[in-house]
């Protein structure tokens, strides 16, 4: 089985410049290692991060090496990460008692996993320069996530774009800014910004505004004893945040982040409401279970799962493509291939494009090169080579999917032009 890539694209395309459709985005850590150029902010992927993260510890103690090389001797190197190794030193802290484990004592652990946790704040604080100030407008203009505020603040939509990300980083924030896009994040106030539950769980507060919604907490958000209230101040070491451990599961109920759960749910629960999700590998159990039980209800929502599987593909027993398997209402477009309708197949167009189609196909697909005609002489051949019609699906990378979105801006405007004339 195949799906014709020119087919589904004219889907997006429709539901993207439809009124009556609710769109919202999630993204992944994906979004953040994502480069319009070289100029652009990234925030390092989970591989490159560990490895920094371990070479930091090792130099504020050199006991942590001992630690966490017998730590990367059990789980294997290839298990051996960030979230792997968050979760392994949190299960040790809870039984080792008065005992030694991989040479360490218990306030000994709680301490490497407070240098780890600010490790990782420290990874994705790529919003400060070496000064610790706020990066200035030349680099901010080179963000991918600028150039998707962009598209935002054209896009003609009467209901406001929802915007769902795991990801702590400040990249959306500093790109909505830039654009000079109002948006808002479920703190309301301004000396001591207040998160305000209510106003999240409420689909018809500031109907007009593009929304943030982050899932997995913040930069910035602390808890604040004093008053009960989770308030929005300047980042530090107190930050609460869903770090990358089995132990976020178990957060994820707490507030704030089981009202921004809830937000989900209900924009999911909402008929003809969208979801495209873009650098979200599907790895998070407590997400999963939102949108899929979500779907479950009367809604005609559907999700888009865009999988970036350039190194790694999904295949049948893949647990993304499972989750395509059983749910009719997720569609997912990988890069080779996709699930659509519960049904798998690759990427392949059904008809050879014209030298004017090809300009659109290339915003969202990169044909195979032709091959040699002697290798089968009954299919569609051009001059002396053979045209396959297979190829790669280029957005699931979240810079090719801003691009494609800034195209229809330009395809708009356009036909505005056209009408005008015609008037």
């Amino acid at each position: 089985m195949t799906h014709d890539p020119s087919e589904y694209i004219r889907g997006i395309q429709q539901i993207l410049i439809s009124d009556k459709k609710k769109i919202g985005f999630l993204f992944g850590a994906g979004s953040s290692l994502s480069q319009k150029n070289k100029k652009s902010l990234t925030v390092p992927a989970i591989g490159k991060m560990t490895t920094e993260i371990v070479e930091d510890l090792e130099k504020i103690e050199p006991k942590y090496k001992v630690t966490l090389d017998e730590i990367k001797e059990e789980l294997g190197e290839k298990y051996f990460n960030i979230e792997t190794i968050l979760s392994n030193l949190e299960l040790k802290v809870s039984i080792i008692g008065k005992s030694k484990l991989n040479g360490l004592e218990k306030e000994e652990f709680i301490k490497l996993i407070g240098e780890v946790k600010k490790s990782v704040r420290k990874k994705v604080s790529v919003h400060l320069n070496e000064e610790s100030k706020i990066v200035n407008k030349d680099i901010v203009s080179e963000l991918v996530q600028t150039d998707f505020a962009n598209w935002i603040g054209q896009a003609e939509r009467k209901f406001p774009i929802e915007i769902f990300t795991t990801n702590y980083d400040f990249l959306f924030e500093l790109g909505l800014e830039h654009k000079e896009i109002p948006y808002y994040d479920g703190f309301c106030g301004s000396l001591r910004a207040f998160y305000n539950p209510e106003s999240v769980e409420d689909l018809s507060f500031l109907t007009n505004q593009t929304k943030l919604w982050k899932i997995h907490g913040s930069l910035g958000w602390h808890f604040d004893e004093d008053t009960g209230k989770i308030l929005r101040v300047s980042p530090d070491d107190d930050d609460i945040l869903i770090y990358p451990s089995t132990l976020k599961y178990k957060e994820s109920k707490k507030q704030p982040y089981e009202s921004l759960l809830d937000r989900l749910s209900n924009f999911l629960k909402q008929d003809d409401s969208i979801l495209i999700t873009c650098g979200y590998s599907w790895g998070d159990e407590h997400i999963n279970s939102r949108i899929i039980s979500a779907l479950k209800t009367n809604t005609t929502s559907h999700v888009i799962g865009l999988i970036f599987d350039n190194y790694d593909r999904i295949n049948e027993q893949s647990n993304v493509a499972k989750i395509g398997f059983d749910n009719p209402k997720i569609s997912i477009y990988a890069s080779r291939n996709a699930i659509i309708g519960c049904n798998i197949g690759e990427w392949n167009l059904k008809t050879e494009p014209s030298k004017e189609d090809s300009v659109n196909i290339d915003l969202y697909f990169d044909e195979d090169a032709a091959i040699d005609m002697k290798t089968d002489i009954k299919k569609e051949t051009k001059g002396n080579e053979l045209w396959t019609g297979k190829g790669v699906f280029t957005l699931p990378d979240f810079s090719k999917l801003v691009m494609f979105l800034n195209s229809m801006i330009s395809d708009n405007e356009i036909k505005k032009l056209g009408l005008n004339v015609k008037k």
